[in-house]
Protein backbone atom coordinates (compact mmCIF):
# COMPACT_ATOMS: atom_id res chain seq x y z
CA UNK A 1 0.00 0.00 0.00
CA UNK A 2 1.30 3.33 -0.60
CA UNK A 3 0.76 5.63 3.08
CA UNK A 4 0.99 8.82 4.36
CA UNK A 5 1.52 8.92 7.69
CA UNK A 6 0.50 13.10 9.30
CA UNK A 7 2.35 13.18 12.87
CA UNK A 8 4.59 15.74 14.73
CA UNK A 9 6.52 13.52 16.48
CA UNK A 10 6.82 10.29 18.53
CA UNK A 11 3.49 8.49 17.25
CA UNK A 12 3.79 9.07 14.07
CA UNK A 13 7.04 8.44 13.70
CA UNK A 14 6.68 4.97 16.15
CA UNK A 15 4.01 4.06 13.36
CA UNK A 16 6.04 4.62 10.52
CA UNK A 17 8.85 2.38 11.73
CA UNK A 18 6.14 -0.80 12.51
CA UNK A 19 4.72 -0.23 9.20
CA UNK A 20 7.77 0.27 7.09
CA UNK A 21 8.53 -3.87 7.82
CA UNK A 22 5.25 -4.57 6.20
CA UNK A 23 6.10 -4.57 2.25
CA UNK A 24 4.19 -0.42 2.33
CA UNK A 25 5.79 2.31 0.49
CA UNK A 26 5.77 5.20 3.74
CA UNK A 27 5.37 9.06 3.27
CA UNK A 28 5.96 10.49 6.58
CA UNK A 29 5.43 14.59 6.98
CA UNK A 30 6.13 16.36 9.76
CA UNK A 31 6.76 20.24 10.51
CA UNK A 32 10.11 19.15 12.64
CA UNK A 33 12.84 19.79 10.77
CA UNK A 34 15.51 17.73 12.58
CA UNK A 35 13.37 15.40 13.14
CA UNK A 36 12.46 14.53 9.57
CA UNK A 37 16.68 14.29 9.02
CA UNK A 38 16.72 11.53 11.69
CA UNK A 39 13.55 9.65 10.55
CA UNK A 40 15.24 9.50 6.84
CA UNK A 41 18.81 8.28 8.06
CA UNK A 42 16.83 5.87 9.83
CA UNK A 43 14.30 4.68 8.25
CA UNK A 44 13.57 3.24 4.34
CA UNK A 45 10.73 5.82 3.93
CA UNK A 46 10.03 9.23 2.79
CA UNK A 47 10.51 12.05 4.86
CA UNK A 48 9.03 15.56 3.92
CA UNK A 49 9.08 18.34 6.21
CA UNK A 50 6.01 20.49 6.21
CA UNK A 51 2.22 20.97 7.38
CA UNK A 52 0.12 18.50 6.36
CA UNK A 53 -2.71 21.00 5.68
CA UNK A 54 -1.01 22.33 3.30
CA UNK A 55 -2.20 21.08 -0.10
CA UNK A 56 1.33 21.70 -1.50
CA UNK A 57 2.47 19.93 1.33
CA UNK A 58 -0.08 16.71 0.35
CA UNK A 59 0.62 16.90 -3.21
CA UNK A 60 4.32 16.42 -3.34
CA UNK A 61 3.51 13.63 -1.07
CA UNK A 62 1.50 12.74 -3.81
CA UNK A 63 -1.29 11.82 -2.10
CA UNK A 64 -3.53 10.91 -5.35
CA UNK A 65 -1.84 8.02 -4.95
CA UNK A 66 -2.22 7.71 -1.10
CA UNK A 67 -4.40 4.20 -0.31
CA UNK A 68 -4.94 5.38 3.23
CA UNK A 69 -4.00 8.69 4.63
CA UNK A 70 -3.09 8.74 8.60
CA UNK A 71 -2.99 11.99 10.41
CA UNK A 72 -1.56 11.51 14.16
CA UNK A 73 -0.96 15.37 15.32
CA UNK A 74 -1.10 15.57 18.90
CA UNK A 75 -3.94 18.89 17.11
CA UNK A 76 -7.15 16.71 16.72
CA UNK A 77 -8.36 20.07 14.65
CA UNK A 78 -5.10 19.75 12.56
CA UNK A 79 -5.57 15.50 11.94
CA UNK A 80 -9.33 16.43 10.89
CA UNK A 81 -8.52 19.36 7.76
CA UNK A 82 -6.01 16.84 6.63
CA UNK A 83 -8.40 14.07 6.31
CA UNK A 84 -10.61 15.91 4.52
CA UNK A 85 -7.89 17.82 2.54
CA UNK A 86 -6.45 14.41 1.43
CA UNK A 87 -9.32 12.42 0.69
CA UNK A 88 -10.74 15.39 -1.85
CA UNK A 89 -7.33 15.64 -3.33
CA UNK A 90 -7.58 11.89 -3.77
CA UNK A 91 -6.55 9.58 -1.01
CA UNK A 92 -8.50 6.49 -0.82
CA UNK A 93 -9.10 5.82 2.77
CA UNK A 94 -8.12 8.57 5.76
CA UNK A 95 -7.97 8.00 9.42
CA UNK A 96 -8.04 10.85 11.95
CA UNK A 97 -6.05 10.72 15.69
CA UNK A 98 -9.48 13.06 17.82
CA UNK A 99 -9.15 13.56 21.41
CA UNK A 100 -12.85 14.52 21.96
CA UNK A 101 -15.07 11.41 22.59
CA UNK A 102 -18.41 12.69 21.10
CA UNK A 103 -16.81 12.62 17.68
CA UNK A 104 -17.11 9.25 17.87
CA UNK A 105 -20.84 8.99 18.77
CA UNK A 106 -22.47 7.18 15.78
CA UNK A 107 -24.54 10.28 13.82
CA UNK A 108 -21.15 12.73 14.38
CA UNK A 109 -18.58 9.95 12.54
CA UNK A 110 -21.39 10.14 9.76
CA UNK A 111 -21.06 13.82 9.15
CA UNK A 112 -17.24 13.03 9.74
CA UNK A 113 -17.57 10.79 7.20
CA UNK A 114 -19.73 12.79 4.82
CA UNK A 115 -16.72 15.13 4.88
CA UNK A 116 -13.78 12.70 4.49
CA UNK A 117 -12.84 11.14 7.53
CA UNK A 118 -13.60 7.56 7.06
CA UNK A 119 -12.15 6.49 10.49
CA UNK A 120 -11.57 8.10 14.04
CA UNK A 121 -9.36 6.64 16.81
CA UNK A 122 -9.25 8.19 19.77
CA UNK A 123 -6.42 6.84 21.89
CA UNK A 124 -7.73 8.06 25.17
CA UNK A 125 -10.70 6.19 25.29
CA UNK A 126 -9.34 3.07 24.28
CA UNK A 127 -6.44 3.63 26.77
CA UNK A 128 -9.56 3.93 29.19
CA UNK A 129 -11.27 0.97 28.12
CA UNK A 130 -8.20 -1.03 28.93
CA UNK A 131 -7.49 0.12 32.17
CA UNK A 132 -11.53 -1.13 33.42
CA UNK A 133 -10.15 -4.41 31.87
CA UNK A 134 -7.48 -4.70 33.67
CA UNK A 135 -8.90 -3.56 37.17
CA UNK A 136 -11.73 -6.37 36.32
CA UNK A 137 -8.93 -8.77 35.81
CA UNK A 138 -6.35 -8.11 37.93
CA UNK A 139 -4.25 -11.00 37.78
CA UNK A 140 -3.13 -9.98 34.07
CA UNK A 141 -0.84 -7.91 33.32
CA UNK A 142 -2.01 -7.30 29.59
CA UNK A 143 -5.62 -8.15 28.03
CA UNK A 144 -7.12 -7.97 24.94
CA UNK A 145 -10.28 -9.06 23.72
CA UNK A 146 -11.32 -10.86 20.11
CA UNK A 147 -14.66 -10.64 19.11
CA UNK A 148 -16.50 -9.46 22.38
CA UNK A 149 -14.57 -11.55 24.57
CA UNK A 150 -15.44 -15.20 22.62
CA UNK A 151 -11.52 -15.34 22.70
CA UNK A 152 -8.65 -13.24 24.87
CA UNK A 153 -5.15 -12.79 25.04
CA UNK A 154 -3.77 -12.48 28.57
CA UNK A 155 -0.13 -11.61 29.74
CA UNK A 156 1.20 -13.89 33.03
CA UNK A 157 4.13 -13.10 35.02
CA UNK A 158 5.52 -16.37 36.39
CA UNK A 159 6.72 -16.06 39.48
CA UNK A 160 7.64 -18.23 42.53
CA UNK A 161 3.69 -19.07 43.15
CA UNK A 162 3.60 -20.37 39.76
CA UNK A 163 2.39 -24.12 39.43
CA UNK A 164 3.95 -24.85 35.81
CA UNK A 165 7.48 -23.74 36.30
CA UNK A 166 10.06 -25.89 34.78
CA UNK A 167 7.77 -27.74 32.86
CA UNK A 168 7.08 -28.33 29.47
CA UNK A 169 4.45 -26.98 27.30
CA UNK A 170 4.03 -31.10 26.34
CA UNK A 171 3.78 -32.15 30.03
CA UNK A 172 1.09 -29.71 30.55
CA UNK A 173 -1.17 -30.94 28.14
CA UNK A 174 -0.53 -34.60 29.53
CA UNK A 175 -1.35 -33.29 33.03
CA UNK A 176 -4.46 -31.45 31.61
CA UNK A 177 -5.75 -32.54 28.47
CA UNK A 178 -8.70 -30.36 28.43
CA UNK A 179 -6.91 -26.98 28.39
CA UNK A 180 -9.44 -24.09 27.38
CA UNK A 181 -6.34 -21.89 26.39
CA UNK A 182 -3.13 -21.92 24.33
CA UNK A 183 0.19 -20.34 25.33
CA UNK A 184 1.38 -18.28 22.30
CA UNK A 185 4.63 -16.69 23.02
CA UNK A 186 6.71 -16.92 25.89
CA UNK A 187 9.28 -13.06 26.97
CA UNK A 188 12.42 -14.38 28.50
CA UNK A 189 15.16 -12.14 29.16
CA UNK A 190 14.36 -9.10 26.54
CA UNK A 191 14.24 -12.24 23.99
CA UNK A 192 10.61 -13.64 22.51
CA UNK A 193 9.94 -17.58 21.61
CA UNK A 194 7.51 -19.50 19.90
CA UNK A 195 6.76 -21.71 22.31
CA UNK A 196 7.12 -25.52 21.06
CA UNK A 197 6.03 -28.86 22.92
CA UNK A 198 9.41 -29.14 24.43
CA UNK A 199 10.07 -25.38 25.76
CA UNK A 200 10.34 -25.16 29.54
CA UNK A 201 8.62 -22.37 31.17
CA UNK A 202 11.01 -20.60 33.89
CA UNK A 203 10.90 -17.99 36.43
CA UNK A 204 10.33 -15.00 35.86
CA UNK A 205 8.89 -15.56 31.85
CA UNK A 206 6.30 -13.62 30.47
CA UNK A 207 3.77 -16.04 28.77
CA UNK A 208 1.55 -14.95 26.43
CA UNK A 209 -1.97 -17.21 26.41
CA UNK A 210 -5.56 -16.93 23.90
CA UNK A 211 -7.83 -18.63 26.36
CA UNK A 212 -11.82 -18.88 26.30
CA UNK A 213 -13.35 -17.01 28.55
CA UNK A 214 -14.14 -20.44 30.67
CA UNK A 215 -10.21 -20.43 31.06
CA UNK A 216 -9.60 -17.84 32.57
CA UNK A 217 -9.76 -19.50 36.00
CA UNK A 218 -7.88 -22.49 35.42
CA UNK A 219 -5.26 -20.07 33.45
CA UNK A 220 -4.77 -18.37 36.73
CA UNK A 221 -4.80 -20.97 38.70
CA UNK A 222 -1.88 -22.52 37.26
CA UNK A 223 0.04 -19.12 36.73
CA UNK A 224 -0.17 -19.43 40.57
CA UNK A 225 -2.30 -16.02 40.68
CA UNK A 226 -4.32 -15.60 43.55
CA UNK A 227 -7.93 -13.69 43.41
CA UNK A 228 -7.69 -10.31 43.70
CA UNK A 229 -10.81 -7.78 44.88
CA UNK A 230 -10.55 -4.65 43.91
CA UNK A 231 -12.82 -1.88 46.13
CA UNK A 232 -10.75 1.08 46.40
CA UNK A 233 -9.32 2.87 43.29
CA UNK A 234 -6.28 5.72 43.31
CA UNK A 235 -5.93 7.55 40.20
CA UNK A 236 -3.49 10.34 39.82
CA UNK A 237 -4.14 12.62 36.57
CA UNK A 238 -7.34 14.19 35.69
CA UNK A 239 -6.76 14.30 31.90
CA UNK A 240 -8.56 13.13 29.70
CA UNK A 241 -7.38 9.15 30.14
CA UNK A 242 -8.06 9.93 33.94
CA UNK A 243 -11.58 11.28 33.40
CA UNK A 244 -12.64 9.09 31.46
CA UNK A 245 -11.59 5.78 33.05
CA UNK A 246 -13.03 7.45 36.09
CA UNK A 247 -16.33 7.84 34.45
CA UNK A 248 -16.59 4.17 33.63
CA UNK A 249 -15.52 3.09 37.20
CA UNK A 250 -17.07 5.38 39.62
CA UNK A 251 -20.34 3.38 40.44
CA UNK A 252 -18.36 -0.29 40.69
CA UNK A 253 -15.06 1.14 42.59
CA UNK A 254 -14.67 3.94 45.59
CA UNK A 255 -12.63 5.99 43.62
CA UNK A 256 -10.11 8.97 44.36
CA UNK A 257 -9.37 11.37 41.71
CA UNK A 258 -5.71 13.48 42.59
CA UNK A 259 -5.54 16.31 39.80
CA UNK A 260 -2.88 19.36 40.76
CA UNK A 261 -5.12 21.94 38.46
CA UNK A 262 -7.62 23.69 40.77
CA UNK A 263 -9.33 24.78 37.47
CA UNK A 264 -9.51 21.31 35.97
CA UNK A 265 -10.99 19.65 39.43
CA UNK A 266 -13.82 22.39 38.93
CA UNK A 267 -14.28 21.30 35.45
CA UNK A 268 -13.84 17.21 36.81
CA UNK A 269 -16.79 17.79 39.54
CA UNK A 270 -19.00 18.56 36.75
CA UNK A 271 -19.01 15.58 34.85
CA UNK A 272 -17.68 13.06 37.65
CA UNK A 273 -20.51 12.42 40.52
CA UNK A 274 -19.31 9.36 42.25
CA UNK A 275 -15.68 10.26 42.78
CA UNK A 276 -13.52 11.93 45.14
CA UNK A 277 -11.98 14.82 43.44
CA UNK A 278 -8.56 15.65 45.74
CA UNK A 279 -6.89 19.50 44.08
CA UNK A 280 -3.17 18.37 45.14
CA UNK A 281 -0.19 17.57 43.71
CA UNK A 282 0.25 13.64 43.56
CA UNK A 283 4.52 14.49 43.51
CA UNK A 284 4.25 14.89 47.06
CA UNK A 285 4.76 11.57 49.05
CA UNK A 286 3.21 12.93 51.83
CA UNK A 287 -0.41 13.90 50.29
CA UNK A 288 -0.52 10.16 48.78
CA UNK A 289 -0.19 8.99 52.53
CA UNK A 290 -2.72 10.91 54.18
CA UNK A 291 -5.12 10.37 51.03
CA UNK A 292 -4.50 6.68 52.37
CA UNK A 293 -2.64 5.30 49.30
CA UNK A 294 -1.50 2.64 51.88
CA UNK A 295 -5.28 1.33 51.72
CA UNK A 296 -5.46 0.94 47.88
CA UNK A 297 -6.41 -2.08 45.96
CA UNK A 298 -5.25 -0.43 42.54
CA UNK A 299 -3.41 3.10 41.82
CA UNK A 300 -3.11 3.99 38.34
CA UNK A 301 -1.17 6.90 37.34
CA UNK A 302 -2.12 8.74 34.02
CA UNK A 303 -0.49 12.52 34.09
CA UNK A 304 1.15 14.18 31.15
CA UNK A 305 4.86 13.08 32.53
CA UNK A 306 6.01 9.46 31.76
CA UNK A 307 9.06 9.58 34.69
CA UNK A 308 5.71 10.88 37.32
CA UNK A 309 3.82 8.13 36.86
CA UNK A 310 6.49 5.59 37.22
CA UNK A 311 7.75 6.40 40.42
CA UNK A 312 4.41 7.24 41.97
CA UNK A 313 3.67 3.64 40.86
CA UNK A 314 7.08 2.24 42.22
CA UNK A 315 5.83 4.16 45.60
CA UNK A 316 2.59 3.14 45.76
CA UNK A 317 3.93 -1.11 45.17
CA UNK A 318 6.09 -0.26 47.96
CA UNK A 319 3.54 0.64 50.51
CA UNK A 320 1.99 -2.32 49.39
CA UNK A 321 -0.79 -1.46 46.58
CA UNK A 322 -1.10 -5.06 44.51
CA UNK A 323 -2.30 -3.58 41.23
CA UNK A 324 -0.44 -0.28 40.07
CA UNK A 325 -0.70 0.93 36.12
CA UNK A 326 1.14 3.65 34.52
CA UNK A 327 0.90 5.41 31.59
CA UNK A 328 4.36 5.19 30.07
CA UNK A 329 4.68 7.38 26.56
CA UNK A 330 8.29 6.30 26.15
CA UNK A 331 8.47 2.61 24.47
CA UNK A 332 11.54 2.27 25.70
CA UNK A 333 11.18 2.31 29.27
CA UNK A 334 8.44 -0.77 28.71
CA UNK A 335 11.26 -3.31 29.56
CA UNK A 336 12.65 -1.12 32.34
CA UNK A 337 8.98 -0.94 34.16
CA UNK A 338 8.78 -4.77 34.43
CA UNK A 339 12.57 -5.53 35.35
CA UNK A 340 11.89 -3.30 38.05
CA UNK A 341 7.93 -4.26 38.92
CA UNK A 342 6.21 -2.59 37.48
CA UNK A 343 4.67 -4.96 34.89
CA UNK A 344 1.65 -3.32 33.35
CA UNK A 345 1.39 -0.33 31.69
CA UNK A 346 -0.85 2.05 29.12
CA UNK A 347 1.07 3.62 26.39
CA UNK A 348 -0.67 5.48 23.67
CA UNK A 349 1.66 4.72 20.82
CA UNK A 350 1.00 0.87 20.93
CA UNK A 351 -2.96 2.07 21.40
CA UNK A 352 -3.45 4.19 18.32
CA UNK A 353 -0.71 1.84 15.88
CA UNK A 354 -3.38 -1.42 16.98
CA UNK A 355 -6.10 0.42 15.87
CA UNK A 356 -4.46 1.60 12.63
CA UNK A 357 -2.33 -1.27 11.50
CA UNK A 358 -5.28 -3.28 10.99
CA UNK A 359 -6.31 -1.29 7.89
CA UNK A 360 -2.96 -1.52 6.19
CA UNK A 361 -3.28 -5.48 6.15
CA UNK A 362 -3.98 -7.52 2.70
CA UNK A 363 -6.22 -10.02 3.93
CA UNK A 364 -9.15 -8.95 6.92
CA UNK A 365 -8.36 -8.52 10.33
CA UNK A 366 -10.94 -7.45 12.47
CA UNK A 367 -8.64 -6.78 15.54
CA UNK A 368 -5.08 -6.29 15.91
CA UNK A 369 -2.81 -5.59 19.17
CA UNK A 370 0.31 -4.55 18.94
CA UNK A 371 1.92 -6.16 22.44
CA UNK A 372 3.65 -4.12 24.71
CA UNK A 373 7.40 -4.85 25.95
CA UNK A 374 7.76 -7.43 22.62
CA UNK A 375 8.26 -6.52 18.93
CA UNK A 376 5.11 -8.57 17.66
CA UNK A 377 1.44 -8.74 17.17
CA UNK A 378 -1.52 -10.67 17.61
CA UNK A 379 -3.89 -10.74 14.93
CA UNK A 380 -8.02 -11.31 14.46
CA UNK A 381 -8.10 -13.02 10.99
CA UNK A 382 -11.17 -13.38 8.92
CA UNK A 383 -10.65 -16.49 6.77
CA UNK A 384 -11.58 -15.82 2.85
CA UNK A 385 -13.24 -18.53 0.74
CA UNK A 386 -10.41 -20.94 -0.92
CA UNK A 387 -7.61 -19.46 0.99
CA UNK A 388 -4.62 -21.55 1.47
CA UNK A 389 -5.25 -22.47 5.63
CA UNK A 390 -8.31 -23.84 4.42
CA UNK A 391 -6.23 -26.86 2.24
CA UNK A 392 -6.02 -28.95 5.23
CA UNK A 393 -5.43 -29.15 8.73
CA UNK A 394 -3.58 -26.42 10.95
CA UNK A 395 -0.56 -29.38 10.69
CA UNK A 396 -0.91 -29.46 7.61
CA UNK A 397 -1.22 -26.24 6.11
CA UNK A 398 1.61 -24.56 9.05
CA UNK A 399 2.02 -21.16 9.78
CA UNK A 400 5.27 -19.52 8.98
CA UNK A 401 8.07 -19.50 11.66
CA UNK A 402 7.95 -16.90 13.91
CA UNK A 403 4.05 -17.17 14.27
CA UNK A 404 1.62 -19.38 16.22
CA UNK A 405 -2.50 -20.02 15.69
CA UNK A 406 -3.80 -19.63 19.35
CA UNK A 407 -7.40 -19.98 18.75
CA UNK A 408 -10.71 -20.31 16.13
CA UNK A 409 -14.23 -18.31 16.35
CA UNK A 410 -16.86 -20.56 14.31
CA UNK A 411 -20.05 -18.22 14.86
CA UNK A 412 -21.07 -18.54 18.64
CA UNK A 413 -18.68 -21.31 19.28
CA UNK A 414 -14.86 -20.84 20.14
CA UNK A 415 -11.92 -23.27 19.82
CA UNK A 416 -8.24 -23.54 20.95
CA UNK A 417 -5.90 -24.26 18.08
CA UNK A 418 -4.69 -28.06 17.70
CA UNK A 419 -2.79 -29.70 14.91
CA UNK A 420 -5.60 -31.68 13.86
CA UNK A 421 -8.46 -28.73 13.89
CA UNK A 422 -9.72 -27.97 10.06
CA UNK A 423 -10.10 -24.06 9.81
CA UNK A 424 -13.05 -23.10 7.41
CA UNK A 425 -14.01 -20.13 5.25
CA UNK A 426 -15.98 -17.55 7.74
CA UNK A 427 -13.94 -18.92 10.81
CA UNK A 428 -12.00 -15.66 12.42
CA UNK A 429 -8.79 -16.90 13.59
CA UNK A 430 -6.37 -15.34 16.48
CA UNK A 431 -2.83 -15.76 15.33
CA UNK A 432 0.68 -14.43 17.12
CA UNK A 433 3.14 -13.01 14.71
CA UNK A 434 6.50 -11.67 14.96
CA UNK A 435 6.81 -8.70 12.77
CA UNK A 436 8.93 -10.20 9.88
CA UNK A 437 5.93 -12.75 9.53
CA UNK A 438 2.83 -10.78 9.37
CA UNK A 439 3.07 -10.31 5.73
CA UNK A 440 3.64 -14.54 5.36
CA UNK A 441 0.63 -14.98 7.69
CA UNK A 442 -1.76 -12.84 6.36
CA UNK A 443 -1.05 -14.52 2.70
CA UNK A 444 -2.78 -17.95 3.98
CA UNK A 445 -6.41 -15.95 4.98
CA UNK A 446 -6.24 -13.78 2.06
Amino acid sequence: MNIIIAGDGEVGFHLAKLLTGKQHNITIVDPHEELMKVIENHADLIAITGASTSIEVLENADVKKADLLISVLHDEQINIMTSILGKKLGAKRTIARIQNAEYLIPDNLKLFQSLGVDDMVCPEIIAAKELVKLLQQPAATEIFDFSGGKLSLFLIHLDEKSLVLDQTLNDIVRQHPELDFRAVAIHRNNKTIVPKGDDIFQLGDFIYVVTKPIGIEELFRLGGKEKQKINDVMIIGGGRIGRETCRMIENDYNVKLIEIDKERCIQLSDILHNTLIINADARDTQILEDEGIINMDAFIAVTDDSETNMFSCLLAKRLGVKRVIPLVENIDYIDISQSIGVETIINKKLITASHIVQFTMEAEVTAIKCLSGIDAEVLEFVVKPRAKITKGTIRKVQTPPGSLIGGIIRGEETYIATGDFQIEAGDKVVVFALPDTVAKVSALFN
